[in-house]
């Protein structure tokens, strides 16, 4: 069980509680990490009750409850868009949730059980003729697809020569979440993070087997990112000065979308669904 911690603060805010977490010591106890934390304090969906009298993020009970509810939507498939209006929902039921969390937690086991039920079954039918069926193998494939995949996701990383800059220019110009710059020992950025929706950005200072678009003159790749509505993203973009590569065009492939370059020349699009006849 997680014992609390007392604040250092001495100025924690009215109605909350005395004692809490640290973020490092609530990224331990939940498996949830550091960076993670981080970005849902920086887009308003969970904010830590306080802080230490060094600026650590200090967490409450409430915080950890509110965090549990973030991971079980997750869970649910639910986007960060319903999870916010979720979370702010009057007539949550913290009951429902856990109850719908164990039935999928359950759907989960049920769907392992029956695939390692399948694989000694048929591991006894290759002991014995040396081979399995297509029909066996299947039953197997068929079962797989059922269970989460092992991938949890995804991090971009972009090169740029000059961090600070395009930091502030993929957050002003693109409406990307802003997350931390750091900072070697003498002032040089060395890293810099944002965030479209819950996936992050990793920003990378050019330097020796890494070079950005501009100096290269080419890319081998482009982001693509879903917005609300992709007409007034483009004329952002375009008034922040952007330079604009594509209009936003209906595609046959199902979305709207028009492409930009930022200001040292990667390729990004940004597209929004088109809705069904």
């Amino acid at each position: 069980m997680a014992t609390t911690r007392t604040s250092t603060t001495g100025s924690t805010p009215p109605g909350a509680s005395e004692h809490g977490w640290r973020v490092g010591e609530l990224a331990e106890l939940t498996g949830v990490t550091v960076r993670t934390l981080r970005h849902y304090d920086q887009s308003g969906l969970l904010q830590p009750s306080g802080r230490t009298s060094r600026g650590h993020r200090l967490y409450d009970p409430d915080n950890v409850a509110r965090l549990y509810r973030i991971l079980a939507l997750r869970r649910l498939r639910f986007g960060l868009a319903d999870i916010r209006a979720l979370l702010d929902d009057p007539e949550w039921d913290m009951a429902e949730m856990v109850s719908r969390h164990a039935a999928e937690t359950e759907r989960a086991l049920a769907a392992t059980a029956r695939l390692s039920t399948h694989l000694r079954a048929i591991t006894r039918v290759i002991d014995s003729s040396g081979q399995a069926s297509s029909d066996d193998l299947f039953t197997i494939m068929e079962e797989m697809t059922m269970l989460d995949s092992p991938v949890r996701g995804t991090t971009t990383l972009l090169v740029y020569d000059d961090l600070p800059a395009a930091h502030a220019f993929l957050i002003e110009t693109f409406g990307l979440t802003g997350g931390p710059i750091e900072r070697s020992p003498d002032g040089t950025a060395v890293h810099a993070e944002v965030y479209a929706g819950d996936q992050a950005l990793w920003l990378h200072p050019s330097g020796e087997g890494y070079r950005s678009p501009r100096e290269l003159g080419a890319v081998s790749s482009m982001v693509v990112i879903a917005v609300d509505d992709v007409d007034a993203h483009h004329e952002r973009a375009r008034e922040y000065g952007a330079t604009i590569v594509a209009e936003p065009t209906d595609q046959p492939y199902g979305v709207r979308e028009y492409g930009v370059r930022d200001l040292e020349g990667h390729l990004w699009y940004f597209h929004t669904p088109l809705e069904g006849p």
